[in-house]
């Protein structure tokens, strides 16, 4: 892939979220919450609402505004009655898109996506049309300029599944979705920080967009990303040029 820079598209990504961060921190309050309402208040016992509490930090929120969605959440405060569904679909040049949602209308939110990828010129696929492409696993991302060998003793020993570095310098460390939990301690622990850190759909095989492609596939994702009920999106597309 000449010319391509995953360390710029994830500084690109990080700078469109903290420019959206009051719709992230709704997002996140959602996650918190139905995450403690299926398995209980406690970070260390839940592993899913570890990782949601994580998220919240790294958005920069206040920690009153995540406990008070624990409690709403644990507490039966919260009479939503949420839904998680995936949608996936096609972009600019076949680009493999996958929707994760949070709803309590699924019409509502089926028609919303639809709409998003028609509008800017996709389409949403049936169920399994996609998802192939994907590997579910931890992610951890680090800057160019991190100890290379200092990551990978850490990963190694902690249970890391690949571990990758790009011509930049950029660390890439994966994992089985199990062992997230224990990285990202062996990591804390160590000192070393993630730019980007998550339980994540990761694209097995990218596809590089350029000039208008690039920028009609940033549309669509932007367009998706938009969406209240939508809480992550994931695509094989990787683009050289921002706008």
């Amino acid at each position: 892939m000449a010319g391509h820079s995953k360390w710029a598209n994830i500084q690109h990504r990080k700078g469109r979220q903290d420019a959206k961060r009051g719709k992230l921190w709704t997002k996140i309050i959602r996650e918190v919450t139905v995450a403690a309402r299926e398995a209980g208040a406690d970070p260390e016992s839940n592993p899913r609402l570890r990782m949601a509490w994580d998220k919240a930090t790294a958005a920069n929120m206040p920690k009153d505004n995540i406990l008070r969605a624990i409690q709403r959440g644990a507490g039966g405060g919260d009479d939503s009655n949420y839904e998680e569904i995936r949608y996936e679909g096609y972009g600019i040049n076949g680009a493999a898109v996958i929707v994760d949602c949070m709803t309590d209308n699924r019409q509502r939110t089926v028609s919303d996506v639809r709409h998003a990828f028609t509008k800017n010129g996709g389409n949403l696929g049936l169920d399994g049309s996609v998802v192939f492409q994907f590997n579910h696993c931890g992610q951890f991302l680090f800057a160019p300029g991190t100890s290379e060998d200092q990551v990978m003793e850490i990963a190694l020993d902690a249970g890391a599944e690949d571990i990758l570095t790009d011509e930049e310098g950029l660390i890439e460390v994966t994992c089985p979705p199990a062992a997230y939990t224990a990285l990202k301690m062996a990591f804390e622990a160590a000192n070393l920080e993630p730019e980007v850190q998550g339980v994540v759909m990761k694209a097995m095989n990218e596809i590089e967009l350029a000039g208008d492609d690039a920028i009609k596939m940033q549309k669509l994702l932007d367009a998706l990303e938009s969406l209240d009920d939508v809480q992550e999106v994931y695509t094989t597309a990787v683009m050289d040029e921002f706008n």
